[in-house]
C-alpha cells in the first residue's frame, strides 16, 4: 500500500468517494451505491491507468480542491468544468501529471452536475461490504468529504495512462429523455396516467440527490388506491408516491418500497440522469415489449 495521502482543501457542495458499487447485498437492505455516472467514472480511471474498480471522487456542481503528498496523475471527467493543476490551467478529460504538494482545483461545472476525479492508485479508503463507495442513504462507506479531510492513496499499478485519450461530451442537454419499460405496477394507474407520463411537461426538482431524481410536473392518476405491501425496488425504478409525481431511483435508493412502480428506466440511461441539473426538462417514453406505449392494459 502506498503511503501517499490526499488532503481535501475545498470539499465543494457534495463530494463523495465512489467506485463501481456494492453488489449482492440487497437482501440485507443495502443499496448498490457507486458512481452515478459510471461511464465517466470508468473513463477517469482509464485515463490515469487505474483499473475500473478504483475509487474516484464524485463532485456535485461546485467541484473540489485537493493536494497529494506524492506525485500523481489525475484526470477529471463527467460534467465539463475548469481545472487548474499546480496553479496553472489544466485540460479537462486528459491525464495531467502533478508533482508532490501540487493543488488540483476543479471548479464549478459549466453544464451537467457531477465531475469524476481519478488519481493514479485510486482513493484507498477501507472497503465496506466489498466497496469503497459512500452511501448517503445507509451511511455505509466514508462520510461525504469536508475541508481538512485526509484520504489514503493506493499504489499505482504501473500501467500508466493510455497512449491516446479523448473524453467526448455531446454538449449541454436540452432535455433528459428517459425510456420507461412499463411495469410491474402500471396497472395501478389509469390510461390517462400513462398518457400523462408520455406527454407531460416534467423537470428535475431541486430536491433531487443521489437517492432519487425527483420530478416537478403533473401528477399521475391512480386507478387503484389500495395500500401496497413493501416490495423489492431495482435501480432505475420510477416510483409514484401519493402526490403523483414520478421519482426515479438512483444508486443510493432503498432496496424496498411501498409505493407502486409504474415502470423502470434501463440502467444504460441513468448516467444521463446523473448529470441532469435542477430545472432540466424531462421527457419520459413509456415502452412495452420495446415499443412506445400511449395506452394502458387493464390488470
Amino acid at each position: 500500500m502506498s503511503d501517499g495521502k490526499l488532503e481535501v482543501l475545498r470539499a465543494g457542495a457534495l463530494t463523495t468517494v465512489q467506485d463501481e458499487g456494492r453488489f449482492g447485498h440487497a437482501a440485507l437492505g443495502v443499496p448498490r451505491s457507486g458512481a452515478l455516472d459510471q461511464p465517466s467514472h470508468r473513463l477517469a480511471n482509464r485515463l490515469v491507468g487505474n483499473p475500473a474498480d478504483a475509487a474516484t471522487l464524485e463532485t456535485t456542481l461546485t467541484g473540489v480542491a485537493v493536494r497529494a503528498t506524492r506525485p500523481v496523475t489525475v484526470a477529471v471527467t463527467g460534467a465539463p468544468a475548469p481545472v487548474r493543476g499546480d496553479g496553472r490551467p489544466a485540460a479537462w478529460g486528459t491525464p495531467v501529471h502533478l508533482p508532490a504538494g501540487a493543488v488540483l482545483d476543479v471548479g464549478t461545472a459549466t453544464f451537467g452536475l457531477r465531475c469524476y476525479v481519478a488519481l493514479s492508485g485510486g482513493v484507498a479508503v477501507s472497503p465496506v461490504l466489498g466497496s469503497r463507495s459512500t452511501d448517503l442513504l445507509s451511511g455505509l462507506g466514508p462520510a461525504p468529504l469536508k475541508d481538512g479531510d485526509i484520504l489514503p492513496l493506493g499504489e499505482p499499478d504501473g500501467a500508466g495512462p493510455p497512449p491516446h485519450h479523448l473524453a467526448l461530451w455531446d454538449g449541454p442537454p436540452r432535455e433528459l429523455v428517459l425510456p420507461v419499460l412499463l411495469g410491474p405496477r402500471d396497472d395501478w394507474f389509469t390510461a390517462a396516467a400513462v398518457r400523462t407520463l408520455a406527454a407531460g411537461r416534467f423537470s428535475v426538482s431541486p430536491n433531487s440527490n443521489r437517492i432519487a431524481l425527483r420530478m416537478n410536473g403533473p401528477a399521475l392518476e391512480r386507478a387503484v388506491d389500495d395500500e401496497l405491501p413493501s416490495e423489492g425496488m431495482v435501480l432505475g425504478a420510477v416510483q409514484v408516491p401519493p402526490d403523483g409525481k414520478p421519482v426515479l431511483f438512483l444508486a443510493d435508493s432503498p432496496t424496498t418500497g411501498g409505493y407502486p412502480v409504474i415502470g423502470v428506466v434501463p440502467e444504460s440511461h441513468l448516467s444521463a440522469a446523473a448529470q441532469a441539473p435542477p430545472g432540466l426538462p424531462v421527457r419520459f417514453v413509456p415502452l412495452r415489449n420495446g415499443a412506445p406505449r400511449q395506452g394502458h392494459r387493464q390488470g
